[in-house]
C-alpha cells in the first residue's frame, strides 16, 4: 500500500493539469493508466524547475529510467477537473531517485491518488546503473 512518509519532504513541486475528455473513459473518470503520465509530467516539470532540463542530462549521458512504480487509488479524478500532482523526494538520491506523487482537486485534503516511483540514474552508454549528478544534488540543496 502506498503511504506518504511521515515526515517532512526533502523538495516539493505541485503541477496543475486539466483532465481531458480523451484521458477519461466511459464512466467519465481518469483512466487509471494516465496516472503514470500525469506522474511523468510533473516530475519533468519538477526537474525542470531545478534547473536541469532532462534534456540536459541525456546530452550529458544520464538516463533516469523508473525501475518501480505503484500507485494506490482513492477516489477518481472526473472529465475537465482541475488537478494538483504534488511531487515529493523525501531522501537524497545516491543511485536510486524515490519520488513520492499526490494527486488532488479541488479539496487538498482528500488525495484521488497517491504513488510512489523509483527511477535509476543510469549511464546512456552502458546502461547501468551509475552515482546521481553532483549538480543534482546542489540543486536539491542537499
Amino acid at each position: 500500500m502506498v503511504s506518504l512518509p511521515d515526515k517532512p519532504a526533502l523538495h516539493t513541486y505541485t503541477h496543475s493539469l486539466r483532465s481531458r475528455y480523451s484521458e477519461t473513459d466511459k464512466m467519465g473518470y481518469v483512466y487509471y493508466g494516465r496516472y503514470l503520465e500525469y506522474f511523468e509530467a510533473a516530475r519533468t516539470e519538477m526537474i525542470r524547475e531545478l534547473g536541469i532540463p532532462y534534456r540536459k542530462m541525456e546530452e550529458e549521458g544520464i538516463l533516469l529510467p523508473v525501475v518501480h512504480a505503484e500507485l494506490a487509488y482513492k477516489s477518481p479524478v472526473h472529465y475537465d477537473e482541475v488537478m494538483r500532482i504534488r511531487v515529493m523526494i523525501y531522501e537524497p538520491p545516491m543511485v536510486r531517485l524515490e519520488t513520492f506523487y499526490e494527486v488532488t482537486t479541488e479539496d487538498p485534503s482528500r488525495p484521488h491518488v497517491l504513488g510512489r516511483v523509483t527511477l535509476a540514474f543510469s549511464n546512456a552508454e552502458t546502461r547501468r546503473p551509475c552515482r546521481v549528478p553532483s549538480e543534482f544534488l546542489q540543486k536539491l540543496k542537499v
